[in-house]
């Protein structure tokens, strides 16, 4: 009996696993290809806004008309390092900061709302 048995293991380690075959980058390759389609179409438009919105706001001068995040329609009329004295209404006036703006409209816009 214990030689039938170890003729069993025997056989059992002799049908070890066969080593890989191939190279690695099989693998690899797929998750290359996802890694650079999420850079070229999440990554890379975000980071385009960003530069735009970057360069937006440090071109931001007074007379320029914006829109803040909040919806506030107003004409800048004095601009500060960190913050801008916006006009919404004649004679009234907000202090805002700069990265509140969301947008910079078109000359004469507000007046012809």
């Amino acid at each position: 009996m214990e030689a039938l048995l170890g003729f069993f293991i025997s056989d059992a380690w002799a049908q070890a696993a066969p080593a890989p075959q191939g190279g690695g980058l099989g693998f690899f390759l797929p998750m290359i290809v996802l890694i650079g389609l999420m850079y070229f179409l999440m990554i890379r438009p975000q980071q385009k806004r960003q530069k735009e919105l970057r360069q937006m706001i440090d071109a931001l001068a007074a007379g320029n008309e914006v829109v803040t995040g909040g919806g506030i329609l107003g004409k800048v009329t004095d601009v500060g390092e960190q913050f801008l004295t916006v006009e919404i209404s004649d004679g009234v006036r907000v202090k805002i900061q700069k990265h509140s703006v969301a947008a910079v409209l078109p000359k004469d816009t507000i007046r012809n709302i």
